[in-house]
């Protein structure tokens, strides 16, 4: 597959799925003790990644580095913060 939309568009939907399968583990009780903060942190993680598909392809900036060094700054502190207000809280 050499198109670069529809590449991110199923990596948008594998992660989705990820998501899913994960959010489902933590909120019925597959998880216990430490490993629900690890899969909330991937979670979050996960949705990282997401965001900056969405960014890079959907929105154009891997032709534009200048403002994509600029969102993906904003999104790291971002992400960087709700995940230390979750694995803090």
């Amino acid at each position: 597959m050499k198109d670069p939309l529809i590449r991110a568009w199923i990596g948008l939907v594998v992660l989705s799925a990820l998501s899913t399968v994960l959010s489902v583990a933590v909120a019925h009780g597959a998880l216990s003790g430490a490993m629900v903060s690890v899969g909330g942190a991937l979670i979050l993680t996960i949705g990282w990644v997401k965001a900056r598909i969405i960014l890079e392809q959907y929105l154009g900036l891997a032709q534009a580095p200048f403002w994509r060094r600029g969102f993906e700054t904003v999104l790291a502190f971002y992400m960087l913060g709700l995940l230390g207000l979750y694995l803090g809280g």
